[in-house]
């Protein structure tokens, strides 16, 4: 059994308890997923079934798509409404704040600067680890550890405001939706905090759906409810090819099959390839072989990823 699946994440269950339903539903251990939601948030969970966990190196770096509900006037303690309310941000403003305001345009303005390649602090409720313990469980315990910025890329960051609050946001009640392009590892709760922060008020999530995760989107999910009810869930199963549509193919020939199954290189011509470029190995069928690198000084392709 291999494959993928998009399955559209319901809130209040983490990425992990969704792999085990998964799991439960196909009646297989081999399972995996190529990008971590949280509780609260929904959408778009790339899973990979059976030799599909194994391109999981091919998916993990994707782009993503959000659609975040993002009300200011105070942060809370995880960056979305699932935290606790901390003192809002020191006002620069003095329109702005819990019991304030704030002009449409003024928040049009501060998207400006969050467009393009920025740096976000790490947020102590994450799962990223540092010296090998996730940040949020270290935040459980009341823990504030050092953390390093990185850099991440907002491709594309549009406002939606409801016609109601056209004319200006109350902080204390109004929230506004942003749509976010952006790439792997961008942190959509610290994005919402920085934003309030250059408007001078505190600002957190109240809703996040992720609506797209590199080519696969969510048009193509399924709910966990769905998949159960399906009287073969394997149905659902997309091939695993689609994971590496969008890199080039090599055709093996037929007498280099078995000596790629056993990760043998082959020499190629002509190919058009970049030196270190992944590449599909297919046979004659399209049946997909193996992934492979191309190595320019010795023209040829390495598999590195076999499927048997």
């Amino acid at each position: 059994m291999n494959g993928i699946l998009i399955i559209d994440k319901p809130a209040g269950i983490t990425s992990h308890d969704v792999v085990s339903r998964v799991r439960r539903i196909l009646h297989t251990k081999r399972v995996g997923h190529t990008g971590t939601l949280d509780p609260f948030a929904t959408g778009v969970m790339v899973i990979l079934v059976g030799q599909a966990t194994r391109l999981a190196q091919f998916l993990d770096k994707d782009v993503k798509e959000y659609e975040a509900v993002v009300r200011f006037g105070f942060e809370t303690d995880t960056g979305d409404r699932t935290g606790t309310r901390t003192p809002a941000a020191r006002s620069q403003k003095p329109e702005a704040g819990i019991n304030g305001t704030l002009a449409i345009e003024d928040v049009r303005s501060a998207l400006d600067d969050f467009r393009g390649k920025i740096e976000q602090m790490p947020p102590m409720y994450s799962a990223k680890k540092i010296d090998g313990k996730k940040l949020y469980e270290l935040a459980r315990k009341g823990e504030t550890v050092e953390r390093k910025p990185i850099a991440v890329t907002i491709h594309e960051l549009a406002l939606s405001v409801p016609p109601a609050v056209a004319g200006g946001l109350s902080t204390a009640s109004d929230e506004v939706k942003i749509n976010v392009r952006c790439s792997a590892g961008t942190y959509i709760r610290t994005l919402a905090e920085d934003i309030g922060r250059k408007l001078g008020t505190g600002a957190h999530l109240t809703e996040l759906r992720r609506t797209a995760a590199g080519k696969f989107s969510i048009d193509q999910s399924i709910t966990l409810e769905r998949l159960g009810d399906l009287e073969d869930p394997t149905t659902a199963l997309m091939p695993m090819t689609d994971a590496v549509s969008n890199l080039a193919k090599f055709i093996v020939p037929d007498d280099r099959i078995d000596k790629t199954r056993n990760g043998l290189s082959t020499r190629v011509f002509d190919t058009g390839f970049s030196d270190g470029e992944p590449v599909q190995m297919v046979d004659a069928s399209q049946e997909l072989i193996a992934i492979g690198f191309f190595d320019a000084a010795e023209n040829i392709v390495q598999p590195k990823v076999v499927l048997v």
